[in-house]
């Protein structure tokens, strides 16, 4: 508790709780804004699959400069560009303005990773996993809360524009705070690297394991992205839920977010292996999946939202992340790079597909269940592959650099 970063590192943690409202601000208000930009919901869906073009765009880029320039920089232009969003999707009338305005968001939640991250890592060398792993906490919370405040709004049929006022309001206060009082570590030298020779030469192929990380990667982040988007839309069309019930799986997906990264973290703390909970992650969120599409009734909806927020978006890209780090110990920013890039390239093209599949949406439930198995498939080889290059799954890991949010 003495650390000196504490504050820099709440800030930053605050800067996270708003990238949770903005992952589902568009879809939550998808309606109301479909007529204000003059399009359909299949259009939304285009401008929403804009943010992750953003993302795909600049992930590896910003990562390199963040280290050339420095973290503060980029944490500073990503919530600027956070700031850009909020601001003109209030006053934008046209699709293509709302599309540059998604890029630009997308722009700058990679921004805020390349920033964040590698400084929560150097403000906090002795507990790296859990400084990201708290990020992660405070993007579920943001995504918990602007469902019931929405909700709010539609009962009391108030201007759907507080939401995005809300956002800008916290990001304004927290911007300044970053800017003229926030304090980060001097930047570390090259000659740190030097301590890499030290560890164990276990390799994976960079071929073989590298691309079953990236479809991991890409199957995994697609899952809880079209979950986040598209549940409550679901909720109301498919499984017959009235507004505030359906804007309240999207809370109970967030709760099971956050109660999976507390419960990791303990049984981690445990002895438990990351292996173990990449495979039983991957097929609870299958499961739950198929059983929310096959099953759509209230009941059922309500407990799967849970379940499915607990695996499919409550760490299991750190967990794969950190894996992938045992498997390239001397190559960590490369292959962490690889899976960025390749969650990005998710956020992009499955809300494309799901834009095309709208006009039924138990499709794109269908499609969720598809990327959840290939995302099993993709868990259950990489766990053949630890056990082939580890023996006995003893390996030590190490935190992961970067992260999907």
């Amino acid at each position: 508790m003495k650390n000196q970063y504490l504050p820099t590192s709440l800030g930053m943690y605050v800067n996270y709780l708003v990238v949770g409202m903005s992952i589902i601000i568009l879809p939550q208000n998808m309606d109301v804004l479909a007529q204000q930009w003059q399009t359909t919901l299949g259009g939304v869906a285009v401008v929403i699959s804009a943010v992750g073009l953003g993302r795909m765009l600049v992930s590896l880029a910003s990562g390199i400069l963040s280290d050339r320039f420095g973290r503060r920089l980029f944490i500073l232009m990503g919530a600027s560009l956070l700031l850009v969003f909020f601001g003109g999707a209030l006053v934008c009338h046209t699709l293509t303005g709302a599309i540059i305005l998604a890029t630009l968001l997308g722009v700058g939640g990679a921004s805020l990773d390349a920033g964040t991250y590698p400084a929560l890592m150097e403000m906090f060398p002795q507990h790296q996993s859990t400084a990201n792993v708290t990020l992660k906490a405070f993007t579920s919370i943001g995504q918990f809360t602007l469902p019931l405040i929405i909700s709010l709004l539609v009962a009391r049929h108030w201007w759907y524009g507080w939401s995005f006022l809300l956002c800008l309001g916290i990001l304004i206060v927290n911007t300044l705070f970053l800017w003229r009082w926030s304090r980060f570590p001097v930047k570390s030298t090259r000659k740190d690297k030097v301590k890499v020779a030290t560890q164990p030469v276990v390799r994976g192929n960079l071929w073989l394991d590298g691309t079953l990380f990236a479809i991991f990667g890409y199957a995994a982040n697609g899952v809880f992205l079209l979950a986040s988007i598209w549940l409550t839309k679901y909720g109301q069309d498919i499984v017959g839920l009235n507004d505030t019930s359906a804007r309240a799986l999207i809370s109970d997906y967030s709760v099971g977010s956050l109660t999976c990264v507390f419960l990791t973290i303990w049984l981690a703390h445990r002895g438990v292996r990351d292996i173990q909970f990449l495979i039983v992650y991957t097929v609870m969120s299958f499961s739950s999946l198929l059983v929310l599409y096959l099953f759509p009734i209230p009941l059922i909806s309500t407990l799967m939202a849970f379940i499915i927020g607990f695996s499919a978006a409550g760490g299991v890209v750190q967990i794969g992340l950190t894996i992938m780090a045992s498997f390239f110990p001397n190559d960590k920013g490369t292959v962490t790079g690889i899976v960025t890039t390749a969650a990005s390239v998710a956020s992009f093209t499955v809300n494309l597909i799901a834009g095309a599949l709208a006009a039924n949406l138990a499709n794109v439930m269908l499609l969720d269940v598809g990327l959840a198995l290939v995302g099993v498939i993709a868990a259950t080889l990489i766990t053949m592959r630890y056990r082939y290059l580890f023996g006995t799954g003893n390996a030590q890991t190490v935190a992961p650099k970067q992260s999907e949010t």
